[in-house]
């Protein structure tokens, strides 16, 4: 269809809207055609969907939500800012940034959920292992992504993020983390060729071979660079069972050290899953020991904590995966011969078996409950943090023991990565020395009675800790990043910032995509 859309409106009132939309008249005189399949939402109806995002900060309004029906609706949006003086344009997948950064005030907003149908094929890449592959489309989540290729044909990505509940093209534009990236890198790591909409509204395929600066600038560059419309991600034989393990340690240096032992060890002789958090030890059910047991039938003993111990406690969480034909025995020996070589707290061991499909969804349970007692829609000022293994004891002693020692009302994940599964040629940064590095998460929920300073201060907390790290020297990076000054950017960027610089004028120079980053201003 034919749509008029204006550089903006005089008010955010859905009727008005559609009425000035109708009349394709603007304040400025400006109006901007758009000539696409799919549909288009102004005023109301736009704030409504692309206004705030799941970090609940951050409240703007949209020129116009658009809702393509493939690429090139997405190049037409694009264009039609580039004929504009001041339209920016955001892909928005399942609204799960933090910090306003998938947002355009005042102008586009791509609806990529509208596109997750277009791509699923499986095949096979070419070469003597014929590793299998699926291509799919960016605005898919990943958990229908995880349920299609179990049931459909028994693979599996090899990569994930904790919840999936997340676009394809969403978490490829940040890195993609969880208990698997120690042994297959991040999901960045895990795909082969990206169709990818430019800032100067080309629809183009790129890969490792072809097209490939375009390729690794877009893989973890923050939608600055294109919009991912297809991906192509690498599969494995998928498990059938995951035994779900977790051991709780009382001394942080045990901890570090036992997880660091584990990611390092070869495929075979590691665990297939490694993760770990911080818990406060008391007996507070949001921030302390009943986080840890996995069955309702399971307890927390304290009295098997040492009196020594201090206001936090650390807990290792593992999982292996086997096969329905494999043996109890033969599964608890594989489980008893890297257990034994850890130092965690006799009787703080708690385990069960699940599905695999079951094990990757298991925060889908954490989100129903949210969406149950009110957190889900409250404010989620989260903190993600790359620290490196220098520096996370010191970290330990400062945040951990000091200034989140009472719990952040979520989890706080910490857990080694190792660097050599990162490509540095994408736009990912991370900390500058050694081959581990800590991915540290402090996912904070709000209570739903919860005032509005309460969130002020989880902020201002938040602030505390980088600004810690900035006068420390703690090598760190910023995960899921957000600035307010090209100052900030650059600092966070280091000797990659030209880099970055250089790839934005190339396949971005008008500085149309995601503004709310604010990285780079608008170029008219």
């Amino acid at each position: 269809m034919i749509a008029y859309i204006e550089p903006y409106f005089l008010d955010n009132d859905a009727e008005a809207a559609s009425a000035a939309t109708a009349a394709g008249k603007s304040t400025d005189g400006v109006s901007e055609s758009l000539n696409i399949q799919g549909e288009i939402l102004c005023g109301g109806a736009a704030a409504d969907i692309a206004g705030r995002d799941f970090g609940g900060m951050n409240c703007v309004k949209p020129l116009a939500v658009v809702r393509p029906v493939g690429p090139e609706d997405i190049a037409g949006a694009v264009k039609a800012a580039l004929r504009s003086d001041k339209l920016t344009v955001a892909a928005r997948g399942n609204g799960h940034s933090i910090n306003g950064q998938a947002m355009a005030e005042g102008g586009l907003v791509v609806d990529m959920s509208t596109t997750a149908e277009n791509h699923f094929e499986v095949g096979y890449l070419s070469g003597g292992d014929a590793t299998a592959f699926v291509d799919v489309s960016g605005g898919a989540l990943w958990e229908d992504v995880l349920k299609r290729c179990v049931s459909e044909y028994g693979l599996a990505p090899r990569s994930w993020t904790d919840y999936l509940g997340l676009t394809v093209g969403g978490t490829l534009s940040n890195a993609g983390v969880s208990g698997q990236a120690f042994r297959y890198g991040p999901q960045t790591s895990n795909v082969t060729e990206l169709d990818v909409v430019t800032g100067n509204g080309d629809v183009v395929t790129c890969s490792e071979i072809e097209n490939s600066e375009l390729f690794f600038s877009v893989l973890g560059g923050l939608g600055q660079f294109g919009i991912i419309t297809r991906a192509r991600v690498l599969l494995q034989p998928a498990p059938d069972m995951v035994r779900w393990i977790r051991v709780v340690y009382t001394e942080f240096d045990e901890f570090t050290q036992d997880a660091e032992w584990l990611v390092s060890q070869k495929n075979e002789s590691s665990f297939d899953y490694v993760e770990g958090f911080v818990f406060v030890n008391g007996a507070d059910p949001v921030n302390g020991w009943p986080t840890v047991p996995l069955h309702p039938d399971h307890e927390f003993d304290p009295t098997r904590l040492p009196q020594s111990c201090g206001p936090v406690l650390y807990c290792l969480e593992l999982g292996l995966h086997y096969r329905d034909s494999d043996s109890n025995s033969t599964i608890d020996k594989r489980v008893e011969r890297l257990i034994g070589r850890l130092r965690f707290n006799e009787g703080l061991r708690f385990e069960v078996d699940l599905p695999y499909v079951d094990f990757l969804l298991r925060v889908k349970r954490s989100e129903e409950i949210a969406k149950e007692n009110g957190t889900w829609e409250t404010p989620h000022p989260w903190l993600n943090l790359f620290v490196s293994k220098r520096d996370i004891g010191d970290f330990n002693r400062t945040v951990f023991k000091e200034l989140v020692k009472n719990g952040v009302n979520g989890p706080m994940l910490v857990y080694p990565l190792l660097r050599s599964r990162w490509d540095d040629r994408t736009s990912v940064v991370i900390p500058e020395e050694g081959e581990i590095f800590y991915i540290v998460a402090l996912l904070r929920f709000v209570p739903p009675c919860a005032k509005v300073s309460s969130v002020e201060k989880m902020v201002a907390q938040n602030q505390e800790i980088v600004h810690w790290c900035v006068k420390n020297g703690i090598d760190y990076k910023l995960y899921l990043p957000h600035y307010k000054s090209q100052e900030e950017w650059i600092r966070h960027f280091g000797n990659r910032w030209s880099r970055f610089v250089d790839r934005k004028a190339m396949f971005d120079p008008m500085a149309i995509l995601s503004p709310g980053q604010k990285i780079f201003n608008r170029s008219l």
